[in-house]
């Protein structure tokens, strides 16, 4: 018990020292580091998944405590179809199962669900889940949750390439009139705003072809807990880390001030 009271004070000391007025409007995370996890627990990767719901519950609650208003998750990659089947299988079915355990929960926080990536691809009971909650929700709005399934940047990126190649072909767009602007109104994110602050669990260092569009001036941090393990005020300490941040967006310090 005195533990966990020492944990919650953390956790609010913690959101006590947070300047709401410089918080990040966009947060995307790279969920890192289940399989490990569970190979600490003398288990298969399988139920480092399985525990990781409570991690996202963590994200999400912790977002809306601070009123951020977009939070994108990575929850399944173009590239994750290579592990194994069983895991794959896992990973899908628990896909489709949370999304019908955490339905009321969405509703009674107001939080909407959207998704990016090639939905098409995945099997069809989740894209029928995926489907009743973005539709369930859409009305929402004290914030967006944003999942990233069988996402892949380069992917996305390669895509509205053609999209708009297909466009200047047919005389409808110029090669001259292109802009990043034009880019961005054929990205899955063309209705959400770049990526503020990127957080990478697990201790690893990369991006691994996440959102490499949206994060050009992204704050990057990166933090050694293993996913399964993320709390509300690993959160926190991730926003209190970016407000100590200077974002000059190319600019030299003395323009900022």
């Amino acid at each position: 018990m005195l533990l966990r009271l020492k944990m919650k004070n953390s956790e609010k000391d913690l959101l006590n020292s947070i300047d709401f007025s410089k918080t990040p409007n966009h947060i995307a995370i790279i969920m890192d580091g289940n399989g490990r996890w569970a190979k600490k627990q003398g288990m298969f990767r399988t139920f480092g998944h399985k525990n990781a719901i409570q991690a996202v519950r963590n994200a999400i609650e912790a977002t809306r405590d601070l009123k951020i208003k977009y939070l994108t998750l990575y929850a399944f990659s173009t590239e994750n179809w290579n592990r194994p089947q069983t895991e794959v299988k896992t990973l899908m079915s628990l896909l489709a199962s949370t999304l019908v355990k955490e339905l009321n929960s969405l509703m009674e926080n107001k939080v909407r669900l959207r998704t990016i990536g090639e939905l098409g691809k995945l099997p069809a009971k989740v894209q029928q889940e995926l489907g009743k909650v973005v539709e369930k929700t859409k009305e929402n709005t004290s914030g967006d949750l944003i999942l990233a399934l069988n996402y892949g940047s380069r992917h996305e990126i390669t895509s509205a390439v053609k999209q708009i190649a297909e466009k200047v072909k047919d005389n409808q767009i110029s090669i001259e009139d292109i802009s990043e602007q034009t880019i961005q109104e054929f990205l899955y994110t063309k209705e959400i705003p770049d990526v503020d602050l990127m957080i990478r669990t697990s201790g690893e260092h990369r991006i691994s072809n996440f959102l490499l569009w949206q994060i050009a001036y992204s704050e990057l941090y990166f933090t050694d807990v293993l996913w399964p393990d993320f709390k509300k005020e690993d959160l926190y300490k991730a926003v209190l880390n970016y407000q100590n941040r200077e974002r000059r967006f190319g600019k030299t310090s003395e323009q900022i001030v």
